[in-house]
């Protein structure tokens, strides 16, 4: 829904804000994160997903008293950061056939979206449109950012 899509654009944006460079709404990661978890994951998968929505707002709704949305940014980040460390531990601990822990998810589809979009190509990379020239020895100036793959 709507309401789901804006829900992972502020969580995608929790996770990559916009500082010197744009962030993952000005890359549109919540339409890109329903589309694929629409469109690419198994219906067990989709499942953990919708049902880590749930848990994320019931969990701020536990820390802070009010929905993810109503949340300010310094409750979204410590929200995502607990919640962060529980994936951790969880990921950690899994076994076998185990499902990926929800935010997991969450996390990969944010950077995924972000670094595969234009704006994240453009203005958080460098990027080269190819074909061109092959240059195997390109100088590096400490600072500069990476050179984005080929998507």
């Amino acid at each position: 829904t709507a309401d789901e899509v804006a829900l992972l654009d502020e969580m995608a944006e929790a996770i990559l804000p916009a500082t010197a460079t744009p962030g993952a709404k000005d890359a549109q990661c919540g339409p890109f994160i329903a589309l694929m978890v629409q469109d690419c994951y198994t219906k067990e998968d989709q499942a953990i997903f919708r049902t880590g929505m749930t848990t994320l707002n019931e969990e701020c709704q536990k820390a802070h008293g009010h929905p993810f949305m109503q949340s300010s940014p310094a409750e979204r980040l410590a929200l995502l950061t607990a919640i962060d460390k529980e994936a951790k531990t969880y990921q950690d601990a899994r076994t076998g056939d185990a499902p990926n822990h929800y935010f997991r998810m969450m996390k990969e589809l944010t950077l995924l979206g972000f670094f595969t979009s234009e704006v994240g190509m453009n203005k958080a990379l460098r990027y080269a449109e190819t074909p061109g020239r092959f240059d195997p020895c390109v100088p590096y100036v400490k600072g500069e950012p990476i050179w984005a793959n080929h998507a």
